[in-house]
């Protein structure tokens, strides 16, 4: 082989290598997906794999995060995913927004499954969605609903939201109460789920912008503010807020992952970044992208890893922690 052919199969085998770079004690890598492909949310599977949504090309896709393969099925004509969550059967479940429906992935034969809304809820836009302790799957749609499917009889509820357009992020506590969050609302709501009804809660800091929301292990609600660039957090067991700036100038706080020692991760669309917030020091770290436009749409993780998309780039991000920190 000569140098020529060497740098040339070095630089093939590079760009099929998860991309590496390290902050201690974290370690930051990089898995690219198919340029175009649109990623937009992603959830760890119990098996190691990583399961994403390619909004850009109606897609579902498993990322084996042991050599950086990926494979995808079509959704359906038409399709454009959203959120992807792992349902207790250990399939992902998906807010298919491009069909108006919810849709299900049998991990092993990929087989997809739709329970479509309602006609008359046509224009939903699906968000995301989590399932209650009873096995309901939950969803939004930011047109101004949410909903609740029973997956083993198919029979699903949608309902209009208070205060119109905007129902965007939702987390399930380990209480087992549901909260999501509006983003053109700017509230968090506790959805009772017996009648399905929503309580809204209102930010202390107006306009704020509520786009993604998540659970620490105290039942305690976790929010990122998109329009105030805040991350704040609401006790429902006392009703209190407590509210922290990201760092920055005019920081846009996206989506908000808690991780299971209840430090809480956050996406800042300007600083280009990935940003860890300790609640106990009130201290951030920031992990910018090793390119421009990472723009990450959401996160979620498992004890050590925190999994991101970045929708700018089509590449699937990892931090591990590989130190106590």
């Amino acid at each position: 082989m000569n140098r020529r052919q060497f740098l040339a199969s070095s630089a093939a085998l590079l760009a099929i290598r998860p991309g590496f770079a390290q902050e201690a004690p974290f370690r930051t890598k990089y898995y690219p997906i198919s340029p175009g492909i649109g990623l937009h949310d992603l959830t760890p599977a119990p098996d190691g794999t990583v399961w994403f949504t390619a909004q850009g090309k109606g897609l579902l896709g498993r990322l084996d995060p042991r050599d950086g393969s990926f494979k995808t099925v079509s959704l359906g004509q038409g399709a454009a995913p959203h959120g992807v969550t792992i349902g207790p059967d250990g399939a992902p479940w998906i807010t298919e927004g491009g069909q108006n429906a919810i849709a299900r992935v049998d991990p092993g034969d990929l087989k997809v499954t739709l329970f479509r809304l309602p006609e008359k809820f046509a224009s939903a836009n699906l968000n995301t969605g989590v399932f209650d302790k009873d096995g309901t799957y939950w969803f939004t749609g930011q047109s101004g609903y949410y909903g609740r499917l029973a997956p083993k009889s198919g029979e699903m509820t949608v309902f209009k939201a208070p205060k119109g357009i905007g129902p965007y992020g939702i987390t399930v506590t380990p209480k087992g109460d549901i909260w999501y969050a509006s983003l053109a609302g700017s509230y968090i709501a506790k959805i009772d789920l017996a009648t399905g009804s929503a309580g809204v809660v209102q930010p202390p800091t107006p306009n704020a912008g509520s786009r993604r929301v998540w659970s620490d292990s105290r039942s305690r609600i976790w929010v990122s503010e998109w329009n105030s660039g805040h991350v704040s957090v609401h006790d429902p067991a006392d009703g209190s807020w407590k509210t922290w700036k990201l760092p920055g100038e005019r920081p846009r706080a996206y989506a908000v992952f808690v991780d299971d020692k209840d430090k809480v991760w956050l996406t800042d669309f300007s600083a280009n970044a990935i940003v860890r917030f300790d609640p106990a020091t009130e201290k951030f770290n920031v992990f910018a992208s090793d390119k421009p436009n990472a723009n990450v749409r959401q996160l979620d993780g498992r004890p050590g890893e925190l999994w991101g998309c970045e929708s700018g780039n089509d590449r699937i991000v990892l931090i591990q922690t590989i130190a106590a920190g």
